[in-house]
């Protein structure tokens, strides 16, 4: 029987996953290529032969997506996989035009075909959209869990940006592992919060390994999703939080919505900045697609440790990247601190920007008054670093979860912004989790 003929659309995460659990063994399926988007620089390289398996004795090459249409015809593709997530509806079926029109078949796979089962109970945390609120609620879920004494491993959807091969399964369990491993700024904003708070986390490639490792060392998996994607474990509770400063897109977006209607608890985070009758359209919305799911509202507390450094300033606001890029979101933790504690300016960053970071301003025009931590190697680090160099401040307002001060170097007074999960309706976290589980799992 002749092999079908794929291309696997992603961003360096979920298509991979994808391959590996669906396709790497599969002798009805050639995949001839990937292509990469969203991500600066992890395109033009080859998925490798070590982790391709048997099939693809030359491993499988990554292309730019802009080459799509010349690889349908090239090598007369049958299917082409959508395996990237945070996409607005419009931008699903116009790269689902495109694919037809160049006549392949466009193909989504779902959690039936691409979830792995563990032994240990699987909580997973995911989202409408990037930049809902979820690394904090997962913050606030490893919390609950240690609380009651419970060992945790917390296992991150992939961010595998560098080498492959040696990122196949990787081990976080202290700061100094983030140099070893030479994480992007992306990747020490979602694992150093954890890390500090002493649980250990896993990343990487094939989550099939990487699940092993973690039920060895944790009584409970505690999935952290990435953009809005759904788990790659079959959950035992699926937490899905949404964000009512984008009223509508918990329905608009892939696979978003998708994580809405399978969730057993919905949080609605963001409450105490958000509009009133936003707050209302969400719930609405939540309500209408998903009957059986909890409802938790909760606050996210912004914090910094001296407010009066803020007042009367020139600050420039630095917000995590993927958020207030391909999430959509104008401003985050920092531009909300520096309202609420008296700036007296918050800086333009645009005049300032250079190389890829200006390419982002371009690209995400929504974009004004805040500056992406951009960080996915090297150069763009040094690039960030020139911005804000260049950039007229007094003050550096930073938003992110890291502390950039550890990997860049800024030439300006600094204050940090916390911002943490607080429920402000019942039941809250704690108590939905354990009544959920119930004594099969965790006890009572």
């Amino acid at each position: 029987m002749e092999r079908r003929r794929v291309v696997i659309m992603g961003a360096a995460g979920r298509d991979f996953h994808n391959f590996n659990v669906y396709f790497r063994n599969n002798p009805k399926y050639e995949v001839v290529a990937f292509t990469a988007a969203q991500i600066p620089g992890i395109e033009n390289r080859r998925y490798p032969p070590e982790l391709a398996g048997h099939l693809y004795p030359n491993g499988i090459p990554i292309y730019p997506e802009e080459k799509l249409p010349e690889l349908i015809e090239k090598y007369d593709v049958d299917e082409v996989v959508l395996s990237y997530s945070d996409l607005l509806y419009e931008d699903v079926m116009h790269k689902a035009s495109l694919v037809l029109s160049c006549g392949a078949s466009f193909v989504l796979l779902g959690p039936k075909d691409t979830m792995l089962e563990s032994r240990k109970p699987v909580i997973a945390i995911c989202a409408a959209r990037t930049g809902c609120g979820k690394s904090p609620t997962s913050r606030r879920v490893v919390s609950i869990l240690h609380k009651r004494d419970f060992k945790v491993a917390v296992v991150r959807h992939p961010m595998p940006y560098g080498d492959l091969r040696k990122q196949v399964a990787q081990r976080f369990a202290s700061l100094e592992d983030l140099k070893k491993y030479k994480c992007t700024i992306e990747e020490m904003e979602e694992y150093e919060p954890h890390i500090k708070r002493g649980a250990v986390v896993f990343a990487g490639v094939d989550y099939e390994k990487i699940l092993r490792m973690a039920e060895e060392e944790g009584d409970v998996v505690v999935w952290e999703g990435g953009n809005n994607d759904f788990p790659f474990y079959k959950p035992d509770i699926l937490i899905a939080v949404v964000d009512p400063h984008r009223p509508g897109h918990e329905v608009g977006s892939y696979p978003g919505e998708v994580n809405v209607r399978m969730a057993d608890v919905i949080v609605i985070s963001k409450v105490n900045t958000a509009k009133p009758e936003n707050v209302k359209k969400v719930e609405e919305n939540v309500m209408r697609i998903n009957k059986k799911a909890i409802i938790i509202k909760a606050a996210l507390e912004i914090s910094v440790e001296d407010p009066k450094l803020i007042e009367g300033k020139k600050v420039l606001c630095i917000e995590d990247g993927p958020t207030v890029t391909h999430g959509h979101m104008p401003y985050g933790a920092a531009y909300i601190a520096a309202e609420k504690y008296g700036a007296s300016e918050i800086v333009d960053p645009r005049p300032y920007a250079v190389g890829s970071i200006k390419k982002a301003f371009e690209e995400y025009k929504h974009l004004q008054r805040v500056l992406p931590a951009l960080g996915y190697g090297e150069r763009q680090m040094k690039e960030l670093e020139e911005v804000i160099r260049k950039a007229d401040c007094d003050l550096v307002l930073i938003g992110t979860p890291v502390d950039l001060t550890r990997v860049l170097k800024v030439d300006k007074p600094v204050v940090r912004v916390s911002y943490e999960l607080v429920e402000v309706t019942r039941p809250d976290l704690e108590e939905t989790l354990f009544d959920i589980l119930g004594s099969r799992w965790l006890g009572k």
